[in-house]
């Protein structure tokens, strides 16, 4: 991958050092939905492997939420990461369905546990708490020891 000529096209681009051999990719919100159709389309990363987010709340960064997608090219055998920071005050990314198919489940498990919110997603309700579940329980500000009201019974 050609990280130069991503750099060059994408001016607000970050590129840490690689960690064992990973390559990472930081890029804002108003350039994600770009950068992921770049590096499908040019860069051939056809397979997503995964999407999720970190809350880092305590840790005293200017963002509290990263969404972190990883992307494989089965045509060149090369991983990359790429994280987006979030405010706390406004959790939204464009949806990646139209990219990936496989993005369905993976951002609506993000919305349900970290109530961050993917717009243009076809269904965006909650898939592994219920309707009734109050809050995000893998935020970090949610109690440890809390007793979430049950569903009532149907």
């Amino acid at each position: 991958m050609n990280l130069e000529a991503l750099k060059e096209r994408f001016s607000a681009l970050e590129i840490p050092e690689p960690f064992r051999g990973e390559t990472t990719l930081v890029i804002p919100r108003d350039h994600y939905l770009d950068l992921l159709k770049t590096l499908r389309d040019e860069y051939r990363f056809t397979m997503l492997v995964d999407l999720t987010a970190v809350d880092y709340l305590g840790k005293g960064l200017p963002h509290r939420f990263e969404v972190v997608v990883h992307l494989y090219s089965l045509e060149n055998r090369e991983r990359v990461r790429v994280k987006v920071p979030l405010s706390e005050d406004d959790p939204k990314l464009p949806s990646i369905t139209g990219l990936w198919t496989a993005a369905n489940w993976l951002e609506r498990e993000v919305y349900d546990m970290f109530g961050i919110v993917f717009d243009g997603h076809p269904n965006l309700t909650r898939i592994l708490m219920w309707e009734g579940f109050e809050g995000h329980p893998l935020r970090k500000d949610y109690p440890l020891r809390a007793e979430p009201p049950l569903p009532e019974p149907k």
